[in-house]
């Protein structure tokens, strides 16, 4: 099957299963059920075997199994999976923004009581936070300036009756971004409240299931750490990675204080310790670069502890194969650990098991084309253009002798009857003989005959030649 084809039964599937959501009262984005579909393809537990074109079976098993996922109303993973497809068509960072109007700070008191809530549900919400938080930095920075600037206005005009206008237009100008500064962050900032009031809903589920009684007798005689307390006791010299007890040489142990642009790392799994996803099955346990970061075939891996990046080190392989299974069982972790690269094509789980097989292989060419203007500019090269003042000056010489100058002309007596003479010949033409006449001669076809060989009833067999050639003239 070619791959326009695979594209048309793939959209042929989503559309299926988007409507027989529909049907039942549910209505689901083809963002959504693509995602869907790619996340029932890699569960092992489905045993897909894509090594062949799928049968009437296969797709019908394939509809029915996103269609129960897509409809289950009690499946906290679907419902962070649903958040993450709508943040990921929604979400706009502070550089992409359209921005026009005024801020308040109240609204940003509410986004931080707003994201108490959806912070451990979607994870990628940090990027708000971020974003919300550099709202508050800026609008500060916004109000010192602007409060300056009108100080500084109000002492240029006092109470004079007319002021200069290259005095104060220069200041209007400033006032006027500024304010403009103040419309570009109430913009974004409505943005993220947008955004904040429509993942809500999807956090209803979490709220019913992970209710304090179910969470209670987990937690009982334990202390809760937070996050910062847990790295700030696992942060002394003590806690660091020993680079002496890793023996694999294709691994690099960096640190703070050793590598440039340290904290601009970009750290795998986004940030959480890829050996714990691993041994506490899909365990998210955020890492601490502080105590060392294993750089890996160009990738960065930090670790909870020094000695999760020991055994990580022993088998790295290993571990990042468990990473990717562990994503196939939880479609939610592709997103959240930013692991698009690895799916970029999919392994099978076939029937026969067999490894380097592709359901899809990834696109590596595609039809470009480039042109290039001939002249960018109009060329003006005035080609009597002379730099030289020497030169200049014997061509206005020149120009200045030419006006005592006459042209003379001479022709002899006879030089008027001289004229092009020419002559013609007649071509030589083709000549053929021919014989008077034709002659031939002729001899008799000599033919005889063998007479008495069959004995003529007679008891002696006599023979006898008979010569029957005939003359020329008689034939």
């Amino acid at each position: 099957m070619s791959r326009a084809q695979a594209e048309s039964v793939i959209k042929n599937i989503i559309r299926e299963i988007a409507q027989e959501c529909a049907n039942k009262g549910q209505a689901v984005s083809e963002t959504l059920v693509a995602f869907m579909v790619k996340a029932v393809v890699l569960d092992p537990d489905n045993e897909f075997n894509v090594d062949r074109t799928l049968t009437k079976d296969d797709v019908q098993k394939l509809i029915m199994l996103c269609v129960d996922r897509l409809l289950d109303s009690q499946s906290p993973s679907l419902d962070t999976v649903k958040m993450q497809v709508y943040f990921d068509m929604n979400y706009t960072s502070r550089e992409d923004a359209n921005k026009f109007t005024k801020i308040y700070n109240a609204r940003t008191q509410s986004l931080f009581c707003s994201f108490n809530l959806l912070f451990s549900d979607v994870p990628v919400a940090v990027a708000v936070v971020n974003d919300v938080v550099g709202c508050a930095q800026q609008v500060e920075a916004l109000e010192s300036q602007f409060s300056a600037r009108m100080e500084a206005l109000k002492n240029t005009v006092q109470s004079k009756t007319a002021v200069p206008t290259a005095q104060v237009y220069p200041q209007f100008i400033t006032l006027a971004h500024l304010w403009t500064g103040f419309q570009d962050e109430m913009v974004l900032l409505s943005v993220l409240s947008n955004i904040l009031a429509s993942l809500e809903p999807f956090t209803k589920i979490h709220r019913e299931v992970l209710t304090e009684e179910v969470l209670q007798p987990y937690i009982d005689g334990l202390e809760i750490r937070t996050d910062d307390q847990r790295l700030a006791d696992s942060s002394s010299d003590d806690d660091r990675i020993d680079g002496k007890e890793i023996d694999n040489p294709k691994i690099e142990l960096l640190f703070h204080e050793t590598t440039k642009n340290f904290d601009k790392l970009p750290i795998q799994y986004r940030g959480f310790c890829g050996w714990s996803l691993v041994v506490y099955d899909r365990l998210l346990i955020p890492s601490n670069p502080g105590i060392g970061v294993l750089r890996y075939k160009d990738n960065y891996y930090a670790f909870c502890d020094k000695q999760a990046a020991y055994e990580f080190s022993n088998a790295p392989e290993s571990y990042i194969n468990g990473v990717a299974e562990a994503a196939k069982k939880s479609p939610e972790l592709i997103q959240l650990l930013e692991l698009h690269t690895q799916f970029a094509s999919i392994t099978p789980y076939a029937q026969g098991k067999e490894p380097g097989r592709m359901i899809e292989a990834p696109v590596t060419k595609c039809d470009s084309g480039t042109q290039t203007d001939t002249h960018f500019m109009e060329t003006n090269i005035v080609k009597s253009y002379e730099w030289n003042e020497w030169e200049l000056r014997r061509k206005a010489l020149k120009l200045a002798n030419l006006r005592t100058k006459i042209t003379h002309s001479v022709q002899t007596n006879l030089s008027n009857f001289r004229r092009d003479n020419d002559s013609q010949v007649y071509l030589p033409k083709n000549v053929e003989t021919q014989t008077k006449r034709e002659s031939s001669t002729n001899v008799p076809k000599p033919s005889t005959f063998v007479a008495g060989l069959r004995g003529c009833n007679s008891t002696k067999t006599t023979m006898n030649v008979v010569d029957l050639t005939l003359d020329v003239d008689q034939t």
